[in-house]
């Protein structure tokens, strides 16, 4: 079994300058065409899902609402699902938790069985956010779980995370924060947005991340720099949906941008709004070409919102079969076959662009168990 936490696949990524595309999911089968597609590419996979997602998974469809209890069960249920797949697959799998908020929800995917978490602490002051990340790390590495932190304040909004406006990370306090928490990977704010509204004028801030990255070598900092809210949001996709009546807009970070940073030190960029994007323009093909199925509440619901392209939302009348993977109905099994095309659209497309092809056994898949053991001797 190839299961592992992010710590070796981002060294290995750092090392070469490549970086893995980290993709949110939200349903079961979505991992199954994650990994599918990377094992086409042979290319090592991560699959995250934030903490609201946690509490869809567990069953509430108003998902940012969601009780602790809701997200550790949606916690269990993908955490088991992605530990099977990856005893069926040799290519490395890292689930992840991305934007963990305190230290009861990261617990609790950790007690879950993920082999990755994020603590975004970057609301708070620096060092409570120093004293949070430092807390979830000292639990997280007893079992080899790894764990990102974030520094800085990216603006935009999607699921609970919000914030006007940015706020750059300085790239003096990184190595500070390394040093103080003991965090494997950092999320930094140099100019991307949370959404798929990010703007005409997206200019990424190289020099952070190459300061950065210069600050720790210098300091001799093993560690992974990570770019949140980095969704494209492929205009060919934004048309197509609104050709087939939909009212979506936005436009995400220029591929070339995201790709001139990554020699720079980004090793991990985080996909999201992308596969909500494809999976809506998939149903919108779907509903428009095969006008029996117009009648479903699914229609109803994004005819009712067409701006609104989070699958979740529209896909709330089926979420007992959406997120436990027992589909009795055969318009929701076609359902899952346009949600896993959408993922594998998205995926392979980045994994081309972001050079993490065939990178799948060139570095040693360390477990978990092997993680806790190095952490400990530290």
């Amino acid at each position: 079994m190839s299961y592992i936490p992010m710590k070796p696949l981002l060294r290995y990524a750092t090392a070469n300058k490549i970086a893995h595309g980290a993709f949110n999911v939200n349903a079961l089968c979505q991992a199954d065409a994650l990994i599918e597609a990377h094992e086409q590419l042979r290319s090592g996979v991560i699959i995250q899902v934030a903490e609201p997602g946690t509490g869809y998974l567990g069953g509430n469809a108003e998902f940012l609402k969601s009780t602790l209890d809701q997200k550790k069960l949606g916690a269990k249920r993908i955490a088991d699902h992605v530990r099977k797949l990856a005893e069926q697959t040799k290519i490395p799998v890292v689930l992840h938790l991305d934007h963990g908020r305190t230290f009861e929800s990261v617990k609790a995917v950790i007690d879950a069985g993920f082999s990755s978490v994020m603590i975004d602490g970057s609301a708070h002051p620096y060092e409570d956010n120093v004293e949070l990340t430092r807390e979830v790390v000292k639990y997280a590495h007893k079992y080899g779980v790894s764990v990102e932190g974030e520094l800085g304040v990216l603006g935009g909004t999607e699921d609970d995370v919000f914030a006007e406006d940015s706020c750059y990370t300085n790239p003096m306090t990184v190595v500070d924060f390394f040093k103080k928490t003991g965090c494997d990977s950092l999320a930094l704010s140099y100019g991307t947005k949370h959404g798929a509204v990010k703007g005409d004028h997206v200019k990424l801030r190289n020099e952070i991340v190459i300061a950065s990255m210069e600050n720790m070598r210098h300091e001799h900092i093993e560690g992974a720099l990570v770019s949140h809210g980095s969704s494209l949001v492929p205009q060919y996709i934004v048309a197509e949906i609104n050709a087939l009546g939909g009212a979506v807009g936005g436009k995400g970070v220029p591929v070339e941008q995201l790709q001139s940073v990554i020699p720079c030190g980004i090793s991990k960029i985080n996909i999201d709004t992308d596969i909500r994007l494809a999976t809506t323009r998939n149903f919108r093909e779907l509903f428009v070409s095969n006008t029996q199925y117009q009648k479903d509440e699914v229609w109803q619901r994004m005819q009712a919102n067409k701006s609104d392209f989070d699958y979740r939302n529209y896909l709330a009348p089926y979420i007992d079969q959406i997120v436990t993977g027992n589909y009795k109905d055969e318009k929701v099994k076609k359902y899952v076959q346009l949600m896993q095309n959408a993922v594998k659209e998205i995926a392979l497309t980045a994994t081309v662009y972001f050079g993490t092809v065939g990178d799948a056994f060139a570095f040693a898949h360390d477990s978990m168990e092997q993680c806790a053991k190095q952490y400990k001797t530290k």
